[in-house]
């Protein structure tokens, strides 16, 4: 919890001051982390559109900063990290559901 609390202070802080490359940093690195463990847990066959919207997201967030359009590129990258965590959740769900038969 207290690793939660630190990043969102850090993320407040850059975007206050307008640093966009930081705070792309920061949820760049959290979207790629998250697609990485749904795909992981198999969410490419799972639940494919979460995953893939996610991993596209991704994607569109990496040239969005290769042009240095970073507010766009971490826009793009939280998107990438919220579908990422549906398609975890989908699949939690999915093995709740069959530990409870």
């Amino acid at each position: 919890m207290r690793g939660y609390l630190l990043a969102a202070m850090v993320c407040l802080g850059v975007m206050q001051t307008g640093c966009g490359s930081v705070y792309y940093a920061v949820c760049i690195n959290a979207a790629q982390a998250r697609v990485e463990q749904a795909r992981q847990m198999g969410a490419e066959s799972s639940s494919p559109f979460e995953y893939y919207y996610a991993r596209e997201h991704l994607r569109e967030a990496q040239l969005q900063a290769a042009e240095a359009s970073y507010g766009d590129a971490a826009t793009f990258a939280e998107t990438a990290e919220t579908y990422a965590q549906k398609a975890i959740d989908h699949i939690q769900s999915a093995k709740r559901s069959e530990a409870d038969k």
